[in-house]
């Protein structure tokens, strides 16, 4: 697989995203962003109250999050980010910018071309059963269980061309964190 900047943990609400990028970044010495801390107020009042989140709530958190990995691997900084990049053009947008996206993240004109991020997309997969009894034992997240369904509506698996790998969360931690440390190898 080929060499990447930047790792993309995705998947939907509950497949351990966060867990499993922490423990990763911990074990590379990579750095660490976990996009839900990224999301403006609005967008974490809205899922909070069950409502699913729609393309102009979530391009321009997106181009957010691809402007700081591009910044970190410009600097020469391995990060890891886990973000659920349900749809391809998230992802797209993650590793593209405002490029990637079907509307405009900024609105100032500027035609600054900046170079693609390199990304190895990690999703991590697992049935609707296993993932809503993962969220019912969670706590003290704005993220609630009834948008669970719309995630798993929403979601496009990564397919060829993307650079990625696909794990289930049946696996123990220790077991999803080798498959990955073997896939960078």
């Amino acid at each position: 697989m080929a060499a990447s900047g930047a790792l993309l943990v995705m998947g939907v609400s509950g497949s351990g995203k966060s867990t499993v990028g922490a423990l990763l970044a911990s074990q590379l010495g990579w750095k660490f962003y976990d996009a839900d801390d990224y999301h403006p107020e609005e967008n974490r009042m809205k899922m909070g109250k069950g409502i699913p989140l729609n393309d102009q709530d979530r391009i321009p958190w997106l181009c957010n999050l691809h402007d700081i990995l591009q910044r970190d691997v410009a600097s020469g900084q391995h990060v890891i980010l886990a973000c659920s990049a349900l749809k391809k053009v998230y992802r797209d947008i993650l590793i593209q910018g405002k490029d990637g996206a079907p509307l405009k993240c900024d609105e100032s004109g500027k035609e600054e071309k900046l170079a693609e991020v390199k990304l190895l997309v990690v999703h991590l997969t697992g049935s609707f059963e296993v993932i809503s009894g993962r969220l019912l034992k969670r706590k003290g997240h704005f993220m609630s269980p009834e948008l669970l369904q719309s995630q798993f509506d929403t979601l496009e698996p990564p397919s060829a061309p993307e650079n990625f790998i696909q794990i289930s969360v049946d696996k123990n931690l220790s077991e999803i964190i080798a498959t990955i440390m073997e896939t960078l190898k």
